[in-house]
C-alpha cells in the first residue's frame, strides 16, 4: 500500500488530474456566487496571521488524512 503512495507521487499524468480538480473546486464558488465569495474573502482578510495560518494547517491536515485513507 506504501509504495502505491509513493508510485502515485511521482506518475505526473495523476498529479495534473489533481492539480485539474482542485483548480475546478476552487473555481467553482467565485462562478457560481461571487458575492458570497467576495464578503468571505473580505472577512478572511479581516483575521489575524495566527488565524489564518490554523486554518491553512487544518487544511493541510486534513488533506494528509484523506490521502492515507484513500
Amino acid at each position: 500500500m506504501f509504495c502505491r503512495g509513493v508510485q502515485f507521487v511521482f506518475d505526473s499524468d495523476k498529479i495534473w488530474q489533481v492539480l485539474a480538480l482542485v483548480l475546478i473546486a476552487e473555481g467553482l464558488l467565485p462562478f457560481l456566487s461571487p458575492r458570497q465569495w467576495r464578503s468571505m474573502f473580505e472577512q478572511l482578510l479581516k483575521m489575524n496571521d495566527g488565524q489564518i495560518r490554523f486554518i491553512g494547517l487544518c487544511a493541510v491536515l486534513s488533506g494528509i488524512v484523506l490521502f492515507l485513507v484513500v
